[in-house]
């Protein structure tokens, strides 16, 4: 059994590697080799992951036809970033298609085309998608620019305009107007930018919800939280990682929301929550 850092001995990451392994496909166990020794990928893995991209910079969702979307965006970036590969041409001109996409008032939206098939998340118009869409572009901005200081990173303006965006939809006591994945997303962008209290009563109540949260989204969260340097021994992620230990399945993977297809990938994303 593998024990990374403060990985307790309840999660066995030798099985969640040989889950990936048995299970995944070549881009599946690129991402595996790169987030355990920083191999790099070979180009055809690459050109996978990249192919689709539009000519202005974003790629289309399964549901969104030929128009590109902000959240399928963010979910190659997350790709992309697990193969060592957010310098890459694609990445940086999916990068500056987001920074265009943002809105006036700091937040970003899916096309109005894409009313009529978007999901929930991503559906233009409804202020939940909006401020889930807004953090989660935001993260991604601010991951590409890391480990640069937060005025160093060459969106940095249209991140704090985020952030004060977000900011604004935040309640007294922390919580906020839409989805789970909202609060951690935002949660990490206020941490990289110190805003250290409004964060920290982000993951106070994302602590107390652990409990209930799926596998897959505890792993996305602490990858997250991770991401953006908070502190494995952080109370969220001490939570994070009793959660994974508690659902991990004799196979060494976890499970997916989306269905047994997506299992590699959230067993992937748990690697990342725990390296």
């Amino acid at each position: 059994m593998i024990r990374l850092g403060s990985v307790p001995a309840m999660v066995d990451l030798d099985a969640a590697i040989g889950f990936v392994v048995a299970h995944g496909d070549p881009v599946d166990r690129a991402r595996l080799s790169w987030l355990r020794s920083g191999a790099v990928p070979p180009p055809e893995v690459f050109e996978k992951v990249e192919m689709g991209q539009t000519r202005d910079g974003g790629w289309p969702a399964f549901w969104a036809g030929d128009v590109a979307s902000v959240d399928a965006t963010c979910f190659r970036l997350g790709e992309l970033d697990d193969l060592g590969g957010l310098d890459r041409p694609p990445a940086r001109r999916a990068l500056a298609w987001l920074a265009g996409r943002q809105r006036p008032d700091g937040m970003w939206e899916e096309d109005e085309s894409l009313k009529d098939v978007a999901p929930p998340w991503a559906q233009p118009g409804d202020p939940e998608a909006r401020l889930f869409l807004t953090a989660n572009a935001a993260f991604w901005l601010v991951v590409a620019g890391l480990p640069a200081r937060p005025e160093e990173n060459e969106h940095a303006m249209l991140i704090a305009r985020a952030a004060e965006a977000f900011r604004a939809e935040q309640r007294p006591d922390g919580s906020w107007p839409s989805f789970l994945a909202t609060g951690w997303l935002g949660g990490a962008l206020l941490y990289h930018l110190g805003w250290f209290y409004e964060a920290a009563q982000i993951q106070v109540l994302l602590t107390d919800r652990v409990p209930e949260m799926s596998p897959a989204d505890c792993a996305w969260m602490g990858a997250a939280f991770r991401r953006v340097g908070i502190s494995a021994d952080d109370w969220v992620m001490t939570a994070v990682r009793r959660r994974l230990g508690e659902t991990q399945r004799h196979d060494g993977g976890w499970p997916s929301d989306d269905g047994d297809a997506f299992d590699v990938h959230a067993t992937l994303t748990a690697i990342r929550a725990l390296r």
